[in-house]
C-alpha cells in the first residue's frame, strides 16, 4: 500500500486541478472587474479572491474530507434530499448547463473573431466546431486515468505559457493607467469583489470535479482516507495559487486597458481588446488558444466527472457510453447558443448556489453540533427560502411584492440575503438536534 504521493505527482494533480477550474468565465470576469474597479483593483481583487479561490478551497477539502462523496456530504441534511441535491447539482453543472458552455464560449471568442460575420448566423460553423470540440473532449476523458498526463503534464502549462505571453507583454509595456472606478465600485470595492468572485459558481464546480481529483490519488496506490484528504488539499492550494496569479494578472490587465480601449460591455470584449492591443492580431490567436484550452480542459474535468458519478448511479452503463452520451448531449445543447444557455440554466444555479456554501460551511463545524441533522436541515432551509426566490426571479417571474417583504433582510440588495436566514435555520436545528438527542429520540450520524 502507497501511503503518500511524492511532490511530483502532488504538483501534478495540482496543476491538473488548476486547469479543470480555469474555465472561460474565470478569464473574463476579473478583466470586467480590473476595468470597472479602476483605482480600487486591488482592494476589489481580494475580495474576488476569498469567494473566487477561498470558497473553492474549502469546498475541495470538504469533498476531500468526505471521501470525495458529494451525495455522503448532502446525506447530512436527508438521504433522500443527498441524491435529489447531488443529482441537480451534477445536471446542472454538467451537461444541461457547464459542460455545453464550454464549448459555446470556445467557439464564440476562439473561433467567431476570424469568421466572416455572413457564416456566423448560419449556424453551421458552431455545429461543426462543437462536434469537433466534443469529439476531443469524448476522446480526452475516455480513460480518467491519464487525466493528470494529459491535462496536468500537457494542458496545462500550455494553457499557462499562453496567459503567461498576455500578462508579461501587458506588465511590461502597460497600455495605461488606472481610471477612476466606476459607480458600483466606489463605495464598498471590496464587497462588490467579493459578490463578483461568488457569481464565477466555482464552488460548484468543486464539489463536482472532487469525485474525479480523489480517483486520481487513490489510483496511485493512496488508499488511506486522511491521507487522500490532505494530499488533495495540498494539490487544492497549488490551484488556489494559480487562480490568483491569473486573477490579479488579469484584473491588472483590465485595469490598466481603459486608457486603449475605452469602457467596454464585458469581460470579453475586454480581453480581445487587450489581447488586440498588446500582440496585434498575433494576440487574438494567443487569445483564441487560450480560451480553447480553458474551455476543453474544464469541459473534460466535468465530462468525466459527471460520467463517473453517473456510473456509479447506474452501474449496469459503461462508463465509455455515459460519456459518449454526455459528450453527445452536451454537443446538443451547446448548439442553442450561449445567452440561451444562460437563460436556461443560470436560475437553477443561482437557488443552489447558496445551499452547497451552506453544506460546505457547516461540514467544517460539524463536531461542535455533534453531526446533528437538524442543523444541516435548518440552514438549508433558511437559505433556500431566499435563494429559490432569486432564482425564480431569474427566469422573470414578477415577483415585485415578494421582493418588497425579503428586501428588510440585511445584505439581500447586495444577493447575500440568504445568509441570515441560514444562521438562524441552523440555530433552530441545534435546539432541535439537542432536545431530540436529550430524549434519546435522535439518531446521531459519526462526525467527521
Amino acid at each position: 500500500m502507497k501511503k503518500n504521493l511524492s511532490t511530483k505527482e502532488t504538483v501534478a494533480i495540482g496543476l491538473m486541478m488548476f486547469a479543470l477550474f480555469l474555465g472561460a468565465g474565470n478569464m473574463i470576469f476579473p478583466p470586467a472587474m480590473g476595468q470597472a474597479a479602476g483605482t480600487n483593483v486591488w482592494i476589489a481583487t481580494l475580495g474576488f479572491l476569498i469567494t473566487g479561490v477561498g470558497l473553492p478551497l474549502l469546498a475541495v477539502a470538504a469533498i476531500a474530507k468526505a471521501g470525495g462523496n458529494l451525495q455522503e456530504l448532502a446525506s447530512r441534511v436527508n438521504p433522500i434530499f443527498g441524491i435529489i441535491f447531488t443529482i441537480t447539482m451534477y445536471l446542472a453543472i454538467g451537461p444541461f448547463f457547464g459542460i455545453p458552455r464550454t464549448g459555446t464560449v470556445a467557439f464564440e471568442i476562439g473561433a467567431v473573431p476570424f469568421l466572416p460575420e455572413s457564416m456566423n448566423t448560419t449556424g453551421l460553423p458552431l455545429f461543426i466546431f462543437t462536434v469537433i470540440f466534443f469529439s476531443i473532449t469524448f476522446w480526452l476523458a475516455l480513460n480518467p486515468s491519464k487525466l493528470v498526463g494529459r491535462i496536468g503534464k500537457v494542458l496545462t502549462p500550455i494553457l499557462l505559457v499562453l496567459l503567461a505571453a498576455l500578462s508579461i507583454k501587458g506588465i511590461i509595456t502597460p497600455m495605461g493607467s488606472f481610471a477612476d472606478p466606476a459607480e458600483a465600485y466606489a463605495p464598498a470595492p471590496f464587497f462588490k469583489g467579493f459578490l463578483e468572485g461568488y457569481l464565477t459558481m466555482d464552488t460548484i464546480a468543486a464539489l463536482v470535479f472532487g469525485i474525479v481529483i480523489i480517483a486520481r490519488v487513490t489510483e496511485r496506490g493512496v488508499t488511506d482516507r486522511d491521507i487522500i484528504a490532505k494530499t488533495t488539499i495540498k494539490a487544492g492550494l497549488i490551484a488556489g495559487l494559480g487562480l490568483s496569479l491569473v486573477y490579479l494578472s488579469l484584473a491588472y490587465l483590465g485595469a490598466s486597458s481603459v486608457t486603449a480601449l475605452g469602457d467596454l460591455s464585458n469581460g470579453g470584449a475586454i480581453l480581445s481588446g487587450i489581447a488586440n492591443e498588446l500582440f496585434g492580431s498575433m494576440g487574438m490567436i494567443i487569445l483564441a488558444l487560450a480560451i480553447t484550452f480553458a474551455c476543453l480542459t474544464t469541459s473534460v474535468g466535468l465530462v468525466s466527472a459527471c460520467g463517473e458519478y453517473f456510473v456509479k448511479l447506474m452501474p449496469k452503463v459503461p462508463y465509455p457510453v455515459m460519456v459518449g452520451v454526455l459528450s453527445l448531449f452536451s454537443m446538443i445543447i451547446a448548439n442553442m447558443g450561449l445567452s440561451q444557455l444562460i437563460q436556461f440554466s443560470l436560475p437553477v444555479l443561482i437557488a443552489i448556489y447558496p445551499i452547497a456554501i451552506v453544506i460546505i460551511i457547516l461540514s467544517f463545524f460539524d463536531q461542535f453540533f455533534k453531526g446533528h441533522s437538524q442543523v444541516y436541515a435548518g440552514a438549508v432551509i433558511g437559505a433556500a427560502l431566499i435563494s429559490v426566490v432569486d432564482g425564480l426571479a431569474m427566469t422573470g417571474m414578477n415577483l415585485d411584492a415578494l421582493h418588497s417583504i425579503l428586501s428588510y433582510i440585511p445584505l439581500y440588495g447586495v444577493g447575500v440575503g440568504w445568509l441570515l436566514p441560514a444562521i438562524i435555520g441552523s440555530i433552530i436545528g441545534f435546539f432541535i438536534g439537542n432536545s431530540k438527542a436529550s430524549s434519546g429520540q435522535n439518531t446521531q450520524r459519526k462526525a467527521s
